[in-house]
């Protein structure tokens, strides 16, 4: 199970809105073939692994993170591919969540026969895959809130000046997460500050979707996400002016209007506007009031918060802006805390209860 979960993370941010699975194949305790999902529409993880079996998987275990569809969606149904190729036992990871699904995989390989066991791994399986859990069972992405700080809570100095506040480490692990997650989400006031590309720049990487929460259009046309690598979505208001729209449109740019309330835009709504565009998973990536905005509005599942080791003061600029918190019982629980160290710097993440 470990080698098919590590096979489905080679996928990753690749996948959507399909989840990530890897398969290995096993006969006589010995591994005769692998394969993963490579991407939405390519054949699936157990199709990829019988090709590379053969004949050879006849009569083998198959193990796999997640239980073989039984529907016809963009390929056929994987549990009759695997009854046809005579594989005796599935070990899987867990259920799939799809309601399409649900258990009618197995109950499919059972009746065939076939030996089924689910299980193994399953919280390991079911982190691997949180993002299109949430996808599948609720119809939005999963939100990642990102952020960096010093030691004190600020994120840059008061003139406004940030780099870096992390070392080098802490921001290629940034650059991982874009090439994971299929959206970056900042306010427009980011890019009016820091002019960011927000490109993922390691080897083989893929760049994440670019959405700007920009309720006036006040976007400068000579940003590097308009000019520069990358698909760009500028999100603004109904009242946004046409002829900026127009000319962003000119430049590449795709520009949704959403109903807002003055400049604060519904996330809500952005995030439906983005599950029907079958992205999976977003993560925000700033600044303090976009992602004051979005703690607020309760739509943040999971943190991550670098932390370097630098104090700035009270003069410094706040990692959030404010989001209602009256007393402490209000404020937000943060479950399931993890904290790695990161050449020099701290990476705490965790879960929020939305």
């Amino acid at each position: 199970m470990r080698m098919a979960l590590h096979l489905a993370e080679k996928a990753s941010g690749r996948t959507s809105p399909n989840p990530m699975v890897g398969a290995v194949l096993v006969r006589s305790g010995k591994v005769i073939a692998s394969g993963y999902h490579r991407r939405a529409g390519g054949d699936h993880a157990e199709i990829d692994a019988l090709k590379r079996a053969g004949r050879k998987a006849r009569g083998a275990t198959l193990y796999l993170n997640l239980e073989p569809c039984s529907h016809y969606g963009r390929t056929p149904p994987c549990a009759d591919a695997l009854i046809a190729a005579k594989i005796k036992r599935v070990v899987a990871g867990m259920a799939d969540p799809n309601p399409l699904v649900s258990g009618r995989g197995f109950r499919c390989l059972r009746q065939a026969g076939v030996q089924v066991h689910s299980g193994v791994m399953e919280a390991e399986c079911r982190k691997l895959n949180e993002a299109f859990i949430k996808y599948i069972t609720r119809g939005l992405p999963f939100v990642l809130l990102k952020a960096a700080a010093s030691l004190d809570g600020k994120t840059a100095t008061a003139n406004g000046s940030s780099r870096w506040v992390t070392g080098r480490a802490a921001r290629r692990r940034v650059h991982e997460l874009r090439n994971r997650y299929d959206a970056v989400v900042v306010g427009v006031g980011t890019v009016i500050a820091d002019n960011p590309q927000l490109t993922c720049r390691i080897p083989g990487g893929r760049n994440p979707v670019r959405i700007v929460l920009d309720p006036r259009l006040r976007i400068p046309l000579t940003s590097r996400m308009l000019t520069e690598q990358g698909s760009t979505i500028v999100v603004a208001n109904l009242g946004a002016p046409q002829r900026k729209a127009a000319r962003l449109e000119r430049l590449g740019a795709e520009v949704w209007r959403i109903p807002s309330r003055r400049d604060e835009m519904s996330f809500a709504a952005v995030l439906k506007k983005i599950a029907e565009r079958e992205m999976v998973s977003v993560m925000i990536e700033g600044g303090a009031i976009t992602a004051g905005l979005a703690l607020a509005a309760k739509v943040v599942d999971k943190i991550a918060f670098f932390y370097a080791p630098k104090i700035v003061g009270g003069d410094g600029l706040p990692i959030l802006s404010e989001i209602g918190t009256k007393d402490m019982s209000q404020s937000r629980p943060v479950k399931r805390v993890e904290v790695e160290r990161i050449g020099d710097d701290i990476l705490l993440t965790g879960y929020l209860g939305n």
